[in-house]
């Protein structure tokens, strides 16, 4: 009841309000919305109309005329004629901070009457959100906004220089102003994006983001890798030092008329073919024999059909004879930095540059003229074919292969026995996980490297790019570090399915391997396992007899109290169905792991087994006790009656005599 009534409450305060606002507003618009209504300001005839309703769909609707016009009472009119100007800087403070020391604000100050103020941008009353398209602000109209003084012809055109006074009809012509105004780019750069919204300063001022030493910044909000790229074709040091020095970018593309870049006719493909198109053409390098023939055909049906020879070599110069002198290697960062920079920390880039020759560089895997896109079935980077390019220098045999230690001699052939591989190389799955899959394509890193793919820390996110569901079971569960905190080492993918030997988990192999692997954490309960009839029975070969995940499940593992667990008070029937149909609840009360070992867990199974045990050491004592001596009186009563009856012959011998005698 409290709950409907503060409802009911803080409605009425709304209404309220909104009614006194727009009573207050409905006072000013009586006068105002008046189209008659004007006054004399410096000599012009200036109207005081204002549309209600454009005012009413403006950013501003839900403020009050006195909200900007605060010096205004509605209930004491009417108003003085002359009002102060209105204060944006009372809700936009930032902007006009900015405005204030901008190339606009410093020619208003000095009495310019065209210097743009707010409103000559945004508007008075009708003020509409920059994402309105029919906002002035919207990046469709900056151009058209900007223009309005700027265009040829005005008179702000006329005060500057020559070469800006057709900022608007070179802008519409150029690259930017085609993808703005002919198809739509509403990303494609405008005034305000080189120049900013507010804080317009001119080229000469440091601050400036025209400014020479800031150009390049400015430009890279859009095009993010092009200082990069021209840092590397001229020396980047004198980049940093002397700006100056080094071209800008406004010093090739002109600010307003920036183009679509061709490169110079003096270094046409024909030119370079000319010599390389010739097969017998070779160089010496380190010794040997290096065939420096280019197969033109292959070259433009290769990836880089739109490139020409020198947008790659691009240390050839005229002064030299032949052009291509000592060119020396393509720096392939030119166009490919992201790759190339994780190429130079990989262990692949690492090796390389200490000068090891078995390190792959970037043509090995790629090729160097008739590198094709890895969506190319005959690409060597193509998904089906990558296992094959990775066994170059991993195949057991292979000196890369040779220099790692023993359990990874046999990674291409464990490969193509595991899941992975038949599922690549015998069903043509192409989404199927292949080397690059796993330790990504340039950035190779050994494991214990923490930014490493297959470090124990990241591996359960680079198995999580395929399988997802099963990642957020496992983040979910007890071997999760998200939910256990230990210093223990907690188990991830390649633990229990291993690395280059995945196997399916409904084959016996994976089902005998896997209470082993659970045993080198779970030692004990895995002793106890072996001494329950699942765990006998599994000794016996048995592939049907419960393992450790039929039953605490793979990888969604919670302890037993978890209500979410598959042997909780509520699961664990439907968990032991899944072998016994007809489980109810006295059948689960069976103790799995009990072992008469452990006093404090097990109390009973405890003294029950010590009671048994003296029971039987007891029993078998006293009848072994007995035996013992019953044997022993037994061997004397034997003898006994031995004696006896030697005596008993011994007695009767002399009578015998006597009837010998007698006869």
């Amino acid at each position: 009841m409290r709950k409907i009534i503060s409802v009911l409450f803080l409605t009425a305060i709304f209404f309220t309000s909104a009614f006194a606002q727009s009573k207050d507003d409905q006072v000013c618009l009586d006068c105002h919305s008046d189209k008659t209504l004007t006054t004399t300001r410096n000599g012009k005839q200036v109207s005081l109309f204002i549309n209600g309703k454009s005012f009413a769909g403006s950013i501003h609707e839900e403020i009050s005329c006195t909200g900007c016009h605060s010096e205004v009472d509605p209930s004491n009119l009417p108003h003085p004629e002359k009002l102060n100007k209105v204060n944006c800087a009372t809700c936009h403070e930032t902007p006009v901070a900015h405005y204030e020391r901008s190339l606009h604000a410093e020619a208003l100050k000095k009495g310019l009457i065209l210097a743009p103020t707010c409103v000559s941008c945004h508007s008075k009353h009708e003020i509409l959100s920059a994402k309105n398209p029919k906002a002035k602000t919207y990046v469709m109209n900056i151009p058209a906004l900007c223009g309005q003084c700027h265009k040829e012809g005005t008179t702000v055109s006329g005060m500057v220089n020559p070469e800006e006074r057709k900022v608007l009809s070179d802008y519409s012509e150029s690259i930017h102003g085609e993808g703005l105004f002919k198809r739509g780019l509403i990303v494609t750069a405008v005034c305000t994006s080189c120049h900013t919204s507010h804080d317009i300063l001119p080229h000469t001022n440091p601050a400036s983001t025209i400014n020479r030493n800031n150009i390049t910044k400015t430009c890279t909000q859009c095009h993010r890798q092009i200082e990069q790229v021209h840092t590397k074709v001229i020396r980047g040091s004198l980049w940093e030092k002397q700006p100056n020095k080094i071209p800008v970018c406004i010093d090739c593309h002109a600010p307003h008329k920036v183009r679509k870049v061709f490169y110079d006719d003096s270094f046409p493909d024909d030119k370079c073919m000319k010599c390389h198109g010739q097969k017998e053409l070779t160089k010496i390098v380190d010794g040997k024999q290096v065939s420096l023939y280019v197969n033109y055909d292959q070259f433009k049906n290769s990836a880089h059909t739109n490139n020409s020879c020198i947008k790659c070599h691009t240390n050839i110069s005229n002064s030299k004879n032949p052009v291509c002198l000592n060119s020396g290697k393509v720096d392939c960062s030119i166009c490919h930095t992201a790759q190339v920079d994780d190429y130079n920390i990989s262990l692949h880039g690492q090796k390389h540059y200490k000068g090891d020759k078995t390190a792959p560089y970037c043509v090995d895997c790629h090729t160097s003229h008739n590198a094709q896109s890895k969506k190319n079935t005959t690409s060597p980077t193509f998904a089906r074919n990558v296992p094959e390019l990775c066994g170059k220098c991993h195949r057991e045999g292979k000196n890369i292969a040779t220099a790692l230690d023993e359990s990874k001699l046999g990674i291409v052939v464990n490969y193509r026995e595991s899941i992975h591989g038949k599922g690549l190389l015998q069903s043509g799955l192409l989404v199927t996980a292949t080397c690059v899959n796993c330790h990504s394509s340039h950035r190779e890193l050994p494991k214990k490297d923490p930014r490493s793919t297959v470090n124990p820390n990241n591996i359960a996110t680079t198995c999580a790019q395929c399988h997802l569901g099963v990642y957020e079971e496992f983040k979910n569960s007890i071997h999760s570090p998200d939910l256990t905190k230990t210093d223990k080492k907690l188990p991830v993918c390649n633990d229990c399915h291993r690395s280059h030997e995945i196997n399916r988990v409904d084959l016996s192999d994976f089902r005998t391997q896997i209470i082993n692997q659970c045993g080198k954490c779970h030692e004990k309960v895995s002793e106890t396992y072996f001494d329950t009839f699942h765990g006998k029975v599994s000794k016996l070969g048995s592939v049907r007899a419960a393992r450790c995940y039929d039953c605490h499940g793979s990888h969604n593992i919670l302890p037993a109290s978890n209500p979410k667990s598959k042997l909780s008070h509520n699961n664990i029937i439907e968990t032991c169905q899944t072998c016994h149909p007809n489980s109810n609840r006295k059948f689960v009360g069976y103790l799995t792991h009990a072992t008469h070992h452990n006093r404090d867990k097990y109390p009973y199974l405890y003294y029950t087994f010590w009671v048994m045990v003296f029971l039987l050491v007891g029993t078998f004592s006293f009848f072994g006790i007995h035996t013992m001596m019953w044997f022993t009186k037994s061997l004397k009563e034997k003898k006994r009656h031995k004696n006896e009856k030697k005596k008993v012959i011994e007695n009767s011998q002399p009578i015998e005599e006597d009837y010998e005698r007698h006869d």
